[in-house]
């Protein structure tokens, strides 16, 4: 019986310690960086066609990391420092079941023709991006572009192509609402 026990006991703090660890990943509060096994993936590339000046839409895309950040952003993004031209902020994006993702970020601004994104805490121990903002002849082409990198050989790629698509889906979502605050701007 006490054998019984014991095995039900472990099997249950192995359940709980598993389900704790599998979150942990998830919400980015946990990340695991071995530096072996070390597989990385593209992401992107994404572009989209803005009918808009590259300035009008540099303003739209940097808006959450601007001194004055407009109210919507603050619950998605939090500036934890400043210096010069970088940023270092918490971003929080919901990934279901009541879950919210926190990843800290550095972002690099480079007025109006580039913004650099550098993952320093999340659910994948490296990620680098940049958005490129290029005059067309109808307004300015937004260029995603970046790299994800994950540890433990096909295990972690395993896991890197589940964070991707989400991370991709949440790229579309901002680079959709940038579209959509610059193009308004625009128009006056």
């Amino acid at each position: 019986m006490n054998r019984l026990l014991v095995a039900v006991s472990c099997a249950a703090l192995a359940g709980a310690a598993a389900t704790g660890a599998c979150i942990g990943l998830v919400t980015g509060r946990l990340t695991l960086d071995l530096g072996i096994g070390r597989r990385t993936r593209p992401l992107g590339p994404l572009p989209l066609d803005i009918a808009a000046p590259c300035e009008t839409v540099f303003a739209a895309a940097a808006a959450p990391y601007a001194d004055r950040q407009p109210r919507a952003m603050r619950e998605k993004v939090e500036i934890l420092e400043r210096a010069g031209q970088m940023v270092l902020a918490a971003h929080r994006t919901a990934v279901g079941s009541g879950l919210t993702a926190v990843t800290v970020e550095t972002v690099t601004l480079d007025p109006p023709s580039r913004m650099g994104f550098r993952l320093l805490r999340g659910p994948v121990p490296h990620v680098v991006e940049t958005f490129a903002f290029d005059e067309t002849v109808d307004g300015t082409r937004l260029s995603y572009t970046g790299e994800l990198g994950t540890d433990l050989w096909r295990l972690g790629q395993a896991w890197g192509d589940l964070v991707a698509r989400s991370w991709v889906h949440a790229v579309r979502d901002s680079m959709a609402a940038i579209k959509t605050e610059s193009e308004r701007l625009a128009q006056g």
